[in-house]
């Protein structure tokens, strides 16, 4: 309730679905409540994947809501019920696949004051840079073209109305112009935990043409239901939260600090022009990073 800032007196909406452990959702209820708050709780079916809409009622609640908090089993970060609430002014919290475990350690108990600070100063040695390439040992080697994009940051931060996080939070995202080459997810991918095989993409004007690996043909039957769009590299993001772990849940794989991580799908929610009602990412470690064709040492100290 800290990170959100939350208020006596605000609508606290906890948006739950059948799987949510029911001691989360309840946990979240009874601070909102013991805050003095107006605290709801709405349980709904689970969505079938990230990014699938919500159900016309539960999106009407969020929007009347000025506190979002969603421990679901899929994320609602990129769908356009949390795009709505938040331009009602709500703030989002969206905690998909959280455990209780995740609750009490890692990536939940780091000091977010600290994470802002991070993701400010890498913001402001990226903010004006026109391409990114990312290469690894595994095979990867692509290239970004991030002219006229802008970086974004998941700080855990989100206090002021109309803002969203994710939590556990921590990382500096952004919506590609473009991106062409390869890239090998060696760490995690959403949907299918962590790999004990690699993934291989393989990016051409910013959409995937082919993709190789042990479990390339469910990524495939995931993306294909879905369409072209799901096929869209939708964003390149650096994890900054120096306390998460990778874990097999993307939630908090996506925030280690020294991975980088590569998604597939929308990216309506922050500032891309692909709808796409779905969105994956696949994490990389280790990952050396060039920008503007120079080394970058990403920093994490001061």
């Amino acid at each position: 309730m800290e990170c959100l800032g939350v208020k006596r007196g605000e609508s606290v909406l906890i948006v739950a679905d059948t799987s949510t452990p029911v001691s989360i959702g309840g946990s979240l209820f009874e601070a909102a409540k013991n805050l003095g708050c107006e605290a709801m709780i709405v349980t709904m079916l689970p969505r079938t994947r990230h990014g699938e809409e919500l159900p016309d009622a539960v999106a009407q609640a969020m929007r009347n809501a000025d506190v979002v908090i969603a421990p679901t089993t899929y994320s609602l970060t990129h769908t356009q019920a949390k795009i709505n609430a938040c331009k009602k002014g709500a703030r989002v919290a969206s905690m998909p696949g959280i455990t209780e475990k995740m609750m009490n350690s890692g990536g939940m108990t780091a000091d977010y004051n600290k994470v802002n600070e991070i993701a400010v100063r890498l913001n402001k040695r990226l903010e004006n840079v026109k391409n990114v390439r990312v290469v690894t040992d595994s095979g990867t080697d692509i290239t970004f073209d991030l002219e006229g994009c802008k970086w974004m940051t998941d700080t855990g931060l989100c206090r002021e109305k109309g803002r969203s996080t994710n939590l556990p939070a921590g990382e500096l995202y952004i919506a590609p112009k473009d991106a062409n080459g390869v890239f090998v997810v060696d760490g995690s991918m959403s949907g299918l935990g962590l790999l004990d095989s690699t993934l291989e993409f393989t990016v051409r004007k910013r959409f995937v043409t082919d993709i190789k690996g042990k479990h390339a043909g469910k990524l495939v039957a995931v993306l294909d239901k879905v369409g072209e769009k799901a096929r869209n590299i939708a964003e390149f993001g650096i994890g900054i939260n120096l306390e998460a772990r990778l874990i097999g849940n993307v939630l908090e794989d996506e925030k280690v600090g020294g991975t980088v991580h590569i998604a597939l799908g929308d990216n309506s929610t922050f500032g891309g022009d692909v709808i796409a009602g779905i969105h994956l990412d696949g994490i990389i470690t280790k990952p050396e990073l060039f920008v503007d064709n120079e080394r970058f040492i990403l920093s994490y100290n001061d």
